[in-house]
């Protein structure tokens, strides 16, 4: 897949949902979530097909997951391990950051 990078749909039913990307074969990149009470997401899979590889196509997920948190004052808990590894690298998301209890 290359040129413009398909807007990123976001999809909820009930305390699911998923952010994701399609590509013009059909491929999906996505990343799903959980709804905890009113205030926080579960980060719970990131799946990025190959048509996506390269692209950046996970970060841009976790990136509009973010700043949706942002926007309704929610926290996102990663569990997911690349949506984990992504908040590691970037310290500015820690305002939406919430830890799993150990």
């Amino acid at each position: 897949m290359t040129g413009e990078q398909p807007e990123i749909a976001l999809e909820e039913t009930g305390s699911k949902g998923r952010y994701v990307l399609r590509a013009p074969d059909g491929a999906e990149a996505e990343m799903t979530f959980s709804k905890v009470g009113e205030r926080q997401l579960i980060i719970d899979h990131t799946e990025v097909p190959e048509a996506f590889r390269g692209q950046g196509a996970g970060v841009r997920l976790v990136e509009r997951a973010v700043a949706d948190a942002r926007a309704a004052g929610k926290t996102i808990i990663p569990l997911c391990p690349f949506a984990a590894a992504q908040f590691r690298r970037h310290p500015e998301w820690a305002d939406v950051l919430r830890k799993p209890k150990s």
